[in-house]
């Protein structure tokens, strides 16, 4: 999960402080270095990390991406004092190369990343993110959209959940999760965020439940991702992004569960390694990677991060860099 504000400013809204700050701003800073540089947060938020990057470089440009309309909301009032510098746009992250079109910036010179669901659609308990508060099953980003939890929970099929709650909660008791969501939902529609999280509860072995946390942790997780087709728009997305950089671009990504991480390294990996045949006694040009690793595998935040900001402890942050531009006719 994301949890995000001004470090600065401990009471700035929601409570919270943007992840890794201080290292994401400096993985970006050496690609921000120059006369007007563009910065794309692919996942705007309540906008800490973007503020922090426009108070650091006084001419950079940032377009600010995200597909829940309270975002932009709060993240055009969080950054009014910087409004001749931004542009905010309502969209999903895969839509980037689009948007990057729309503002007349098809190149970038850095990119972040930061996934998740943000701490307010968390603690504002009627959006049905969290199985903490008893709300109606919602879990949209975007609430324009018609796809729900309820909607998934009451007429998935036992396959079609069982896939969902393996791969995306990593939920070993998925099949028993899922006979006993459609038993319950035999007798009244699963419509509250407490009856779904006291059903998974009844589905999970008693040795199982005493240990992990809340049992209902990966379900919701599941029906979450599900929902916000996420890791979709990151697959998409990702490559997008790597492909709008300009030479010495960077990318940053705060992944904050392992599905999120693993297609995070597979991404990157792809575009900083040969793709040519082994062998070769001098690389082919057009097969030398593009990119290069800033991160040695995924670091984490500090221990007196997570002691401030207990939501940090999941994150993961990878990045790259462009080193080479593409060849045409690879």
């Amino acid at each position: 999960m994301r949890a995000e504000n001004d470090m600065r400013d401990l009471h700035a809204p929601g409570g919270h402080v943007p992840v890794m700050l201080e290292r994401v701003l400096e993985l970006l800073a050496p690609a921000l270095a120059g006369p007007a540089p563009v910065v794309v947060d692919a996942n705007l938020g309540l906008g800490g990390h973007a503020e922090a990057l426009l108070a650091a470089h006084p001419s950079l440009h940032l377009i600010g991406i995200d597909r829940d309309p309270t975002a932009i909301e709060r993240s055009t009032a969080r950054l009014a004092p910087y409004a001749e510098r931004t542009t905010l746009v309502r969209a999903v992250s895969d839509e980037l190369t689009e948007v990057l079109a729309e503002a007349g910036r098809p190149r970038v010179d850095a990119v972040l990343f930061d996934l998740g669901v943000s701490s307010p659609q968390l603690d504002e308990a009627e959006r049905g993110f969290a199985y903490s508060y008893d709300a109606p099953l919602d879990m949209r980003m975007d609430r324009d959209q018609e796809l729900t939890a309820e909607v998934v929970v009451n007429t998935y099929s036992a396959a079609e959940l069982i896939r969902i709650l393996r791969d995306y909660g990593e939920e070993r008791f998925a099949p028993r999760v899922a006979r006993l969501i459609i038993k319950e939902r035999g007798n009244e529609a699963i419509t509250s965020t407490k009856r779904l999280a006291e059903i998974v509860r009844t589905a999970i072995p008693a040795a199982t439940r005493r240990t992990g946390g809340n049992p209902a942790k990966r379900t919701f997780q599941a029906l979450r991702i599900e929902v916000n087709a996420e890791l979709t728009a990151l697959e998409r997305a990702l490559p997008a992004a790597l492909d709008a950089l300009t030479l010495g671009g960077r990318v940053v990504v705060l992944a904050y569960h392992s599905l999120e991480d693993r297609l995070t390294k597979q991404v990157l990996a792809a575009r900083t390694r040969e793709t040519g045949p082994p062998g070769l006694p001098v690389p082919l040009p057009a097969h030398q990677p593009r990119f290069a690793l800033l991160t040695r595998g995924a670091e984490l935040p500090s221990e007196e991060e997570v002691a401030r900001n207990p939501r940090a402890a999941s994150a993961r942050c990878r990045a790259a860099e462009r080193i080479r531009e593409a060849v045409d006719k690879e």
